[in-house]
């Protein structure tokens, strides 16, 4: 280990912890992140719940033993999904405007998951992110959790000379948000928290086919578009670049440091 400044110690992870009026202050939260390529939806479902269940236990543990702190890990994900639609725990059924056969026959799933929010889709070139986080070492605030993610989102968009926005009442980022008939959804968002341990995320609408939200009532808002950067700038964009930006506003907005995962399971044994 190196040294580092006065009053500091160097820890292993990359990450300095400072001794201040006998307390321990993070510098930056470390977050270990993994790009899972293609993979459907169920896997990566099964992987959260086993990420999440792995801290809840390890909060469970610290309970048991109050000196010191939850050992709990914070992780990013990020994913693209083949065609599906996923329905939040709030979400009405009503807003998927086909039928089973008609989805089958367009090779689109469909999942009820335990999610905030209502319909959306998943889709190639669209960017998921699932950031399974320990609230107690960022905020205790749902709220400002989402706005954090939502200020990812629309710091990278202004990277690419485009204003996301919010619009008031509504989660996820939007162009043109205050104007009737002009308003344009370009990320989602829903998520599950427990002992505030976070799961699911945002899909965010970077080269997506827009074509399959024709068959839904999007996040179940009535009369409003769904865009993509590709859609808004007139052409493709590197997908890879744009994920390399989307991380480093993450980093920039929750006072965090990602690490690529060192060691890490088969795809197909992730959920194991």
């Amino acid at each position: 280990m190196q040294g580092g400044p006065p009053g500091t110690v160097a820890h292993p992870v990359g990450f300095r912890l400072t001794f201040a009026a006998s307390m321990v202050i993070f510098d930056k939260q470390p977050v270990w992140f993994r790009d899972l390529g293609v993979l459907e939806y169920r896997d990566a479902w099964d992987y959260q719940e086993k990420l999440l269940q792995q801290n809840i236990a390890a909060k469970s543990t610290y309970a048991e033993a109050p000196a010191g702190r939850a050992e709990t890990r914070n992780h990013l994900l990020f994913v693209e999904h083949p065609p599906v639609y996923t329905l939040g725990k709030s979400g009405r059924e009503e807003n998927v405007l086909i039928g089973e056969a008609e989805r089958q026959g367009k090779g689109i799933s469909f999942y009820k998951t335990n999610r905030g929010g209502d319909i959306t889709f998943h889709g190639f070139d669209q960017v998921v992110g699932y950031p399974i986080l320990d609230l107690e070492k960022f905020t205790t605030d749902i709220g400002k959790y989402l706005r954090n993610l939502e200020e990812v989102i629309i710091l990278t968009m202004a990277g690419y000379g485009l204003k996301g926005e919010r619009s008031p009442g509504e989660t996820g980022v939007w162009l043109d948000a205050s104007i009737p008939g002009r308003e344009r959804k370009i990320c989602a968002m829903g998520i599950r928290c427990s002992r505030w341990i976070t799961m699911h995320g945002f899909a965010f609408n970077v080269n997506t086919d827009l074509s399959y939200f024709d068959y839904i009532i999007p996040c179940g808002i009535q009369n409003k578009q769904v865009t993509s950067m590709e859609k808004e700038l007139g052409h493709k964009l590197d997908v890879p670049e744009l994920k390399e930006k989307l991380k480093a506003n993450f980093e920039k907005v929750f006072a965090a440091e990602l690490h690529e995962e060192a060691t890490l399971p088969a795809i197909k044994n992730l959920s194991e």
